[in-house]
């Protein structure tokens, strides 16, 4: 049986007030984070972000494309696209 993978098209805004979603920017969730854009400090504070707002093991989430963006592609293992997208949209209320 092949492993489940899904994938998020995120718009990330560092040195934002707090953590947290944005809402949707066109097919991209909006994240906004409190971290600064240096030394990879935004990308692991947004790895860990989509860990508890997902309720995934941060081993699941992997940035594809957009380490150096503020568009970001990040692949999860462990769900299917459907499971993924109603997780967003709990974990966004």
């Amino acid at each position: 049986m092949p492993e489940l993978t899904s994938q998020l098209k995120l718009r990330v805004i560092p040195r934002a007030k707090r953590t947290g979603w944005g809402g949707r920017r066109g097919e991209a969730w909006v994240v906004r984070l409190q971290a600064a854009p240096v030394k990879g400090a935004a990308n692991a504070a947004l790895l860990d972000f989509l860990h508890e707002a997902l309720g995934v093991p941060g081993s699941a989430l992997e940035i594809l494309s957009g380490e150096q963006s503020r568009d970001k592609l990040v692949r999860v293992h462990g769900l299917s696209q459907a499971e993924l997208e109603k997780r967003v949209d709990q974990s966004s209320a």
